[in-house]
């Protein structure tokens, strides 16, 4: 015996407010029912049959390949049939859900069926943040508890789509969205854990370093922004989701909540928050590609604007002198992590919009313009290899490899950000700093190296976010191209 939620039709809708209405409905509705048997179940209460509630699902039926014009590389369907996807946390994605459900409408005229799906919502996932219920539980309940509640199925949360290696069943609709509602919910609980902060504080455009360094600035940016009452952020949050408001807002239902964490998370995250989402979120990834993959395989079920890595790099050419920019047109990927899902076959391109905004704000930032510019920015490729100590291999392999890819640089994680960002279609792009150049003889040592980060950690994150302005002003819709969308893409953004 099955105890589901009462019915809920499936309707149609033409406006977006209501069919983001009705998705709400729906989702409310089943997590009403999960958590509330979830608090009998605690309670002692022996529940005969299983608990089961469904996601919302939205559903677009076309019947021709022609649409409404548009500049946009994303908002519309291939051509005619049916298309879905199960939808989660419309409070979190909202402004997202309302948008691409506005452009399907537009695109197409048709109507957007929204209604309850077949696949079950975990237990797990319907619990709410700092709700802990099972930690009640004995070990036997907990047991138990897999008989009566649906637990995460991981068959249900493959990224086939995103991969472009899922194939639909007969009669089955294609996709609507790269992940579905379970995969979603899993990155959304993943990134609670590995960064101390909640998913609702992420913004539409994240910054990933390599080094503490950049860190320690961007809390020091960030308390400097909380403290001027004119600032465009009114947020700035930190690991433990500790809240500190600019100047003059009062204190929200919450707040109160933070607490610093006793150690911090393995990727801790920092946010400053612009009421539109728009601000900037900056990650401590740490050093390694599969930190790399790791963070970026979550981070991209929000669906962010762009994300760029700020680190540091070996300098590989002679004439780059500590302090130099990197700023990456190409990749040699000798990660590793992601040979499975994206072939080393696969180029992964530079983006003219964020290369522009990441050029034009060193020459802002640093002063320098023309032949001066170039003498401390180098553009070329950067290769990105999983071992640290790729200079001590025998007979200078990995050295003669990078000399013929034409490598100006080397580090452990932007090939990873960028071949992650074009596999998830998340607008990518990477400034790297040289902070030692190990075949020229330069090495880092540890008085060097601070006196170094000292120096320029700074200007480079200052860098960091002017590109973010910039690429904010010139309109976020530029930044999602054609070029990073398969031949039969998804609709959604």
């Amino acid at each position: 015996m099955q105890h589901l939620p009462a019915p809920i039709a499936p309707l149609r809708f033409t406006a977006p407010d209501a069919a983001l209405a009705q998705v709400r409905a729906i989702y409310d509705a089943s997590l009403a029912h999960l958590r509330g048997a979830m608090q009998r179940f605690v309670a002692g209460e022996d529940l005969q049959g299983h608990v089961r509630a469904c996601y919302p699902y939205v559903r677009v039926h076309t019947e021709t390949v022609s649409r409404a014009d548009s500049p946009l590389a994303y908002g519309f369907v291939e051509g005619p049939g049916d298309f879905e996807t199960t939808l989660t946390r419309p409070d979190l994605f909202a402004r997202y859900y309302r948008e691409q459900f506005r452009l399907l409408h537009h695109s197409h005229g048709v109507e957007l069926e929204v209604g309850v799906s077949t696949q079950p919502i975990p237990l797990h996932f319907s619990f709410i943040e700092n709700d802990h219920l099972e930690g009640h539980l004995t070990a036997e309940r907990r047991m138990r508890m897999r008989d009566v509640f649906d637990l995460p199925d991981l068959a249900a949360m493959d990224d086939g789509i995103a991969n472009g290696t899922r194939r639909a069943q007969p009669g089955e609709p294609q996709p609507l969205a790269l992940f579905t509602a379970p995969r979603v919910d899993y990155s959304l609980h993943r990134l609670r854990h590995y960064t101390g902060t909640a998913p609702e504080w992420f913004q539409n455009f994240v910054l990933f370093t390599n080094y503490q360094f950049y860190i320690d600035e961007f809390v020091r940016l960030g308390h400097a922004e909380m403290a001027n009452p004119d600032s465009e952020y009114i947020a700035f949050i930190e690991p433990g989701n500790v809240v500190t408001r600019r100047t003059g807002l009062a204190v929200e239902t919450g707040d109160e909540l933070g607490v610093p964490p006793p150690r911090l998370p393995q990727m801790p995250a920092y946010h400053l928050v612009r009421a539109d989402r728009s601000g900037t979120t900056m990650v401590n990834i740490g050093v390694g590609p599969s930190n790399a993959k790791t963070i970026t395989d979550h981070i991209a079920v929000l669906r962010p604007h762009a994300w760029m890595m700020l680190g540091h790099c070996a300098g590989l050419r002679n004439s780059q002198q500590l302090g130099d920019y990197v700023l990456a047109h190409g990749y040699v990927r000798e990660d590793h992590v992601l040979d499975e899902e994206l072939p080393l076959w696969v180029p992964i391109p530079a983006l003219a919009e964020i290369q522009l905004a990441l050029e034009k704000a060193v020459a802002e930032v640093t002063g320098l313009e023309g032949a001066a510019l170039k003498r401390v920015m180098r553009t070329g490729t950067v290769a990105s290899t999983d071992n640290r100590n790729w200079e001590l291999l025998p007979e200078n392999e990995p050295q003669r490899r990078f000399s013929q890819s034409r490598a100006v640089a080397l580090d452990m994680e932007s090939a990873t950000i960028a071949a992650n960002g074009f596999r998830f279609r998340v607008p990518y792009g990477t400034l790297l700093c040289v902070s030692d150049k190990p075949l020229h003889g330069e090495i880092k040592l540890p008085g060097m190296a601070n006196h170094f980060y000292r120096e320029r950690v700074d200007q480079h994150l200052r860098i960091g976010m002017r590109t973010v302005e910039i690429l904010r002003s010139g309109g976020v819709d530029r930044l999602h191209s054609r070029k990073l969308r398969s031949f039969a893409e998804v609709a959604f953004q």
